[in-house]
């Protein structure tokens, strides 16, 4: 089955094309350009690239250029802002924007939808390029009812997915990150993002990509160079080195197209939440958990989710702290209550028949009830909103209730996430949560995270709230979340992903080696260094 274009309204929608329409016809006064390039070879390769793609789709002076310089991460120098913006439809217009970017030295940094709102959006890693956005590039060019697969181009986002499946009575679910409606799979999965359901670990559900190289020629991996590509979606290897993996949280080629795998949707879902009342339970809940989701009777990714995380969600610091201190446990504890919250609130769905679903619960129950857990039924909930958002996640539906999160400290909007990783065992809890309240604490910041359990990993997802049009206060988030890098790296428990203000110190934190082989691969695949630079700390 196949879906043409769903929506082709422009880069942000009707009203803000217009704006651009007279955008690109001066460079933006003040940009930071690239090393090795000239105002006049920005200029030529701007105007060279309105050729292509038609000038409404050309940005370059600096009030066309204010969608793609918005950021909610710290950025106190201003370094990270783009000097152009081009929007292609296809991928004939990726190659010739490839070779006027190689014709001029002139670096692009390639996005799909752009809304990865705690890892730094559309801004780049380095100053000077210009952003390659792709949100033209919105069809859904096939779904398989058969083999639950889809294949869609990087500006298809998850509600335009979940449209066309509704549309056309197709019974397979998405699974979605947290801002599910307005990101997509491509540029998800691509940075390595997880959803809830026991489809989340996106790219294990991958299946195939189209890349356009840096040099313009196009790469399919797996089974799609083969003559007759009818198993692309079906089987991920292919023959040789696995390919796919090179494009993830790289800059080694732009990805114009991506398979992904559906889940078929159960004959049963049933969420459940598990409350604690203690921050020192958080190590019993992870060894509780463990073995469940390594068993599989747990069978999506987990959320354990501290209190001040989700008041954050719908509430504002004023309404649980006066001080100017790290808001204390004891005051998160006490508003969580009159909100029918735990310190800890462990999100759970089971999927399946009615019989496989009862004997799962029954399990999951004699678990945590070993461990004081308090386990909860939607029916129990009734109306709880922490409860019914993650009940929509776990069954891949869409949600942009964790942008409150920005607003914690007022109408600033400042969020920047961090995500170490570490073994899923109870003894790597505490100590990460005392050092993050410690580093925090000592730069004027709360403690608002989560934890999400893998297979066997524990990702600790910590919320660096904070005001962002304070100068003052960006700065300190900034040096925070520096020192969050840093401290947590120096043991071992490093970030799987960051935003682009910290991609080189994250980098660094995996070793000389690691950094020497993506260099040497980036030189050999991209000689003028035009995608990306800086992108995941590869030059």
């Amino acid at each position: 089955m196949s879906g043409a274009t769903i929506d082709r309204r422009g880069l942000l929608g009707a009203g803000v094309a217009a704006t651009i329409g007279i955008a690109g016809q001066a460079m933006a006064q003040g940009a930071v350009l690239a090393p090795g390039v000239s105002k006049a070879d920005l200029a030529s390769a701007l105007k060279a690239m309105r050729a292509v793609v038609g000038d409404a789709w050309v940005a370059g002076d600096a009030e066309s250029l204010r969608p793609w310089s918005k950021s909610y991460t710290p950025d106190p120098t201003g370094r990270h802002a783009p000097v152009g913006a081009v929007a292609p439809e296809n991928v004939e217009q990726v190659q010739a924007i490839l070779k006027i970017a190689n014709q001029y030295r002139q670096p692009v940094w390639p996005v799909s939808t752009g809304k990865n709102m705690g890892y730094g959006s559309t801004t780049t890693a380095a100053p000077g390029q210009i952003i390659l956005d792709l949100k033209r590039m919105n069809r859904i060019l096939s779904v398989d009812t058969e083999l639950c697969t889809a294949l869609v181009e990087p500006g298809v986002t998850y509600q335009q997915l979940r449209d066309y499946l509704d549309e056309h009575n197709i019974p397979l679910w998405i699974d979605v990150p947290t801002v599910g409606p307005i990101v997509g799979p491509v540029g998800n999965t691509l940075d390595r993002g997880v959803g809830y359901t026991p489809y989340g670990e996106h790219f294990m559900v991958q299946c195939g990509m189209e890349v356009v190289m840096a040099n313009g020629d196009i790469l399919k991996t797996g089974m799609g160079s083969t003559k007759n590509p009818s198993a692309w979606q079906a089987f991920k290897w292919g023959y040789g080195p696995y390919l796919d993996g090179i494009f993830t949280q790289s800059n080694f080629g732009v990805v114009t197209k991506m398979g992904l795998w559906l889940m078929p949707a159960p004959p049963v879902y049933k969420p459940l939440v598990v409350r604690h009342k203690k921050m020192e339970d958080v190590a019993r809940i992870t060894d509780a958990m463990r073995p469940l989701r390594i068993a599989g009777i747990v069978p999506n990714v987990v959320l354990m989710m501290g209190a001040a995380y989700q008041l954050a969600m719908f509430h504002r610091r004023g309404e649980v702290t006066t001080k100017p201190a790290q808001v204390s446990d004891e005051e998160i504890a006490k508003f969580a209550a009159q909100h029918d919250l735990g310190m800890w609130n462990t999100y759970i769905a089971l999927y399946g028949t009615p019989a496989q679903v009862a004997e799962s619960e029954r399990i999951i129950r004699g678990a945590f009830a070993a461990i004081d857990g308090d386990v909860m039924t939607q029916e129990q909930m009734k109306d709880n909103p922490w409860f019914h958002h993650h009940a929509t996640l776990m069954r891949g539906g869409l949600s942009l209730e964790e942008v409150g999160l920005a607003r914690w400290k007022g109408a600033g909007g400042g969020l920047a996430w961090f995500a170490p990783v570490a073994p899923a065992k109870g003894s790597e809890t505490q100590g990460q949560i005392d050092l993050a309240k410690q580093i925090l604490a000592s730069h004027g910041f709360d403690y608002t995270a989560a934890f999400a359990v893998g297979m066997r990993e524990l990702h600790h997802i910590i919320a660096l709230l904070y005001d962002k049009s304070d100068p003052a206060e960006e700065k300190r988030a900034d040096d925070c979340y520096r020192e969050l890098v840093t401290g947590f790296g120096d043991r071992g428990w490093c970030s799987y992903r960051t935003g682009v203000h910290a991609m080189d110190l994250v980098a660094a934190q995996y070793g000389e080696t690691n950094r020497a082989v993506n260099a040497a691969i980036k030189q050999a695949l991209d000689p003028n260094h035009i995608l990306a630079p800086g992108k995941s700390g590869i030059a």
